[in-house]
C-alpha cells in the first residue's frame, strides 16, 4: 500500500507539471512583469481580501466599498492580461475541486451508506 503522503507529493508534482498550472504561471508572470498591470492586479486583490476579511469578521461592508469594488472589477475586466490570469486561475481551481471530489469519495460513500 502506498503511503498517502507520498501520493500527495506525487499529486503536487503532477499539478506543477500540468498544462493548467503552466498556463496560470505564464499568465501570472505576464501580469507581474508589466508595472501598470501589476499595480492594477495588486489593487484588485487588496480590495478583494479586505472585503473577504470584513465578511468573515461579520463587519458591515459600506456602500462606498461596494462601489469601489464594482469599479475596480469593471476596470480589471477590461484588461486582457488580468482577465486571462483570472480565467486560468478559475480553470485550475476547477481541476483542484474535481480532484478534491475524487479523493473525498471514500468518505462520501462511507457516510452515505448509513
Amino acid at each position: 500500500m502506498a503511503n498517502l503522503y507520498d501520493l500527495a507529493y506525487d499529486l503536487e508534482k503532477g499539478l506543477r507539471e500540468s498544462e493548467e498550472f503552466k498556463n496560470l504561471k505564464e499568465a501570472y508572470e505576464a501580469v507581474m512583469n508589466d508595472e501598470s498591470s501589476k499595480r492594477m492586479f495588486d489593487n484588485f486583490r487588496e480590495i478583494q481580501i479586505t472585503l473577504q476579511q470584513k465578511q468573515m469578521q461579520g463587519e458591515e461592508i459600506t456602500p462606498e466599498e461596494v462601489d469601489q469594488a464594482r469599479k475596480t472589477v469593471e476596470l480589471v475586466q477590461q484588461h486582457t492580461g488580468i482577465t486571462k490570469l483570472m480565467e486560468q486561475e478559475q480553470h485550475l481551481n476547477n481541476v483542484i475541486n474535481d480532484i478534491s471530489r475524487i479523493i473525498t469519495k471514500p468518505l462520501e460513500e462511507l457516510y452515505s451508506d448509513n
